[in-house]
């Protein structure tokens, strides 16, 4: 298994154009905050959003537990917001269908701008990846990943 620096770096290799960086720091979190809205949206006796983050959660436990343990708190702030927005009578579904369509179309334009592939057309792990190498930078700032983690950009 790949190190998260090494993810990084792969990461790294298909965002290199600022404007598909831009786009990627704008869509990637909406399209988690969406995926998590979906799957809060549907119904049955299990809490599949929740589910969905203990999963992601378990797999960047691998990586780095840092990295985990700063994810499983912004999903869970993500779920709490998400939770009072559906109980205000928000349509979370149609809501979360349409902001993640929209923050996909981003991403592709944003690859189409770079002349390169999604990463995930490679490895569909990347697709865990993709919110990890968006909050690096702040990750870097505030002391939480380590100094083998490539810094940029």
């Amino acid at each position: 298994m790949m190190t998260l620096p090494q993810w990084l770096e792969a990461y790294d290799e298909s965002h290199r154009h600022p404007f598909n960086i831009a786009m990627h720091k704008l869509c990637v979190p909406l399209i988690v905050l969406s995926l998590l809205g979906m799957l809060m949206a549907l119904p049955g006796p299990l809490p599949w959003a929740w589910l969905a983050v203990l999963a992601g959660v378990a797999w960047y436990w691998q990586l780095s537990r840092q990295a985990a343990l700063v994810m499983a708190l912004l999903c869970s702030v993500a779920l709490l917001l998400l939770t009072a927005a559906q109980s205000a009578g928000w349509p979370l579904g149609y809501l979360s269908l349409l902001v993640f369509s929209l923050a996909w179309v981003g991403q592709f334009v944003g690859h189409a701008r770079e002349g390169r592939k999604p990463s995930f057309t490679q490895d569909l792990q990347f697709l865990l990846i993709g919110p990890l190498w968006t909050l690096r930078a702040l990750w870097l700032r505030l002391g939480l990943i380590d100094h083998e983690t490539p810094t940029k950009p």
